[in-house]
């Protein structure tokens, strides 16, 4: 009995998928053409709209189970070079930042030495601050100043001795030529006096 509703079920599914074939065959008709025009998830999703499950299995065409093998392996390929290639592109452009790290840290280093020798500068062989060096040149501009102002003061207090001095000079040769004219009227004076007397004695002893 139970081998008799085995053999009776076998024909039944037998005869069901023999039914069913034809309209799934028929379904697939034109399925090959569309795969070219489709994704490779569209091109899934055709093929199960347009085939049936029976027992577990999908019934699909030679041509077009080769079809989408083709159109698979081609993605794969063509995902493969593009990931090749954005490696590739990946690469350069490390090598890229790679290269323009090293030039900003170069250029870096360049405007550190320019900022270093913006701020100092060599006096007398001697490398040296900016700001010190301001400081320095600051201070021997006070100094000179106060110097120049110092010896601007002695000038002028020797230019002022030195006017008294030649006042003094002057009056005091004035007082000595005086001096000198009234003892030579004197001395005149007293010659003719002298003179004088001596003509009166000379008168008297005639």
């Amino acid at each position: 009995m139970k081998s008799y509703i085995m053999k009776y079920t076998g024909i039944v599914s037998l005869l069901i998928l023999l039914t069913l074939t034809p309209n799934v065959l028929n379904g697939q008709t034109g399925l090959v053409e569309a795969l070219d025009t489709l994704t490779l998830r569209e091109q899934v999703e055709e093929v199960q709209k347009r085939t049936r499950i029976y027992e577990n299995y999908r019934a699909i065409r030679e041509d077009i189970f080769q079809k989408m093998k083709s159109n698979s392996i081609d993605s794969l390929l063509a995902a493969k070079k593009e990931i090749s290639e954005l490696r590739g592109t990946l690469q350069e452009k490390e090598s890229e930042i790679s290269s323009l790290k090293n030039s900003l840290e170069k250029t870096g280093d360049q405007l550190d030495e320019a900022v270093k020798n913006r701020d100092a500068l060599t006096f007398l062989g001697i490398q040296m601050d900016k700001k010190f060096y301001n400081t320095i040149m600051w201070f021997l501009v006070g100094g000179l100043a106060l110097a120049a102002v110092i010896l601007f003061l002695i000038f002028r207090r020797n230019r002022v001795v030195t006017l008294e001095y030649r006042k003094e000079l002057s009056e005091t040769k004035d007082q000595f030529d005086t001096y000198k004219k009234e003892a030579r009227e004197r001395y005149e004076k007293l010659v003719v006096d002298h003179h004088n007397e001596i003509m009166k004695l000379k008168g008297k002893q005639l």
